[in-house]
C-alpha cells in the first residue's frame, strides 16, 4: 500500500467493506431471501396497520436497492395493499432503493465503480446528459435494462441528482402500477385484472421501445439493448 495514500481514500474502502459486510449479515440474519414471499406477507404485512406498511416499505427499499426486480416489490405491493396503496408503496420503496443506490455509488464506491463499469458508466453520462430528466424517464420506461446497475452507474456519472431522481420516479410509475394491479388480482376478479395487466405491460413496453427508438437521436444506453429493441445506429 502507497504511504502517500489519501486517509480520505482508505475511509471510503472501509465503509464500503462495512456496509457490504453489514448488509450481507442482516440478510442472513432476518433471512431475507425468504422474507418478500406471499406466505410471509400474509403472516408479517397484511392486516398489520402503520407497522406494517412501514415493514414493507423498509424492506422494499433494500430489495430494489440490491437489485431485486422492482416488478415483483410492486406485485407483492399489490397483493398486500390493493392496487392504489400498494402502487404508491411500491413506487416509494423503488424510489428510495433507487436514491440509496445512487448515493452508496457517489459518496463510497465511486473510484471501484467508475474501474469496473467505466464503459457503462460514459456511455450512461453521455446518453443522459443534454436531457436528465427525459432520457432517465425514457430509460425507466424500457421493458428491459438492469435498474440497480443503472443506479450504480448514475451515482458515478457526473449526472445531477434530482433530474435522475424525479426522472425515474415517474418513469417508475406504469410498470409499477401494472404489477401491482396483476398482484391484487390474486385475490379479487383474477382473471380480469391478469389480463388487464397483461395488456398494459405490452402496451407499456412497446410504447418504451417506440420513445427509445424515436428520441434517442442516435446516442447509445448499450449495444445489447439496442439490438434487442431493434435499434440500430440508423434508426
Amino acid at each position: 500500500m502507497s504511504a502517500h495514500m489519501n486517509p480520505s481514500s482508505i475511509l471510503r474502502g472501509v465503509a464500503v467493506m462495512t456496509t457490504l459486510a453489514l448488509a450481507l449479515y442482516v440478510w442472513d440474519a432476518a433471512d431475507l431471501g425468504n422474507v418478500l414471499t406471499n406466505d410471509w406477507i400474509d403472516t408479517h404485512i397484511k392486516g398489520q396497520g402503520v407497522g406494517g406498511e412501514l415493514l414493507f416499505l423498509g424492506l422494499a427499499t433494500l430489495a430494489t436497492g440490491f437489485g431485486l426486480p422492482r416488478q415483483v416489490v410492486s406485485g407483492l405491493a399489490g397483493y398486500a395493499f390493493g392496487f392504489a396503496f400498494g402502487s404508491g408503496l411500491a413506487l416509494a420503496g423503488t424510489v428510495l432503493g433507487c436514491i440509496g443506490a445512487f448515493y452508496y455509488a457517489r459518496l463510497l464506491a465511486r473510484a471501484p465503480l467508475q474501474k469496473k463499469f467505466s464503459g457503462r458508466v460514459r456511455r450512461l453520462d453521455d446518453f443522459l446528459h443534454d436531457n436528465p430528466f427525459s432520457m432517465t424517464l425514457l430509460i425507466r420506461m424500457l421493458p428491459i435494462g438492469s435498474n440497480v446497475a443503472t443506479n450504480l452507474a448514475a451515482g458515478v456519472s457526473s449526472l445531477r441528482a434530482l433530474p435522475f431522481f424525479s426522472g425515474s420516479a415517474l418513469g417508475y410509475l406504469p410498470q409499477t402500477m401494472i404489477f401491482a394491479l396483476l398482484g391484487s388480482g390474486v385475490a379479487v376478479d383474477p382473471a380480469l385484472r391478469i389480463t388487464l395487466s397483461v395488456v398494459l405491460f405490452v402496451a407499456s413496453g412497446l410504447l418504451g421501445v417506440y420513445l427509445y427508438r424515436r428520441f434517442r437521436h442516435g446516442k447509445s444506453l448499450d449495444k445489447s439493448i439496442d439490438a434487442e429493441l431493434g435499434a440500430d445506429e440508423t434508426a
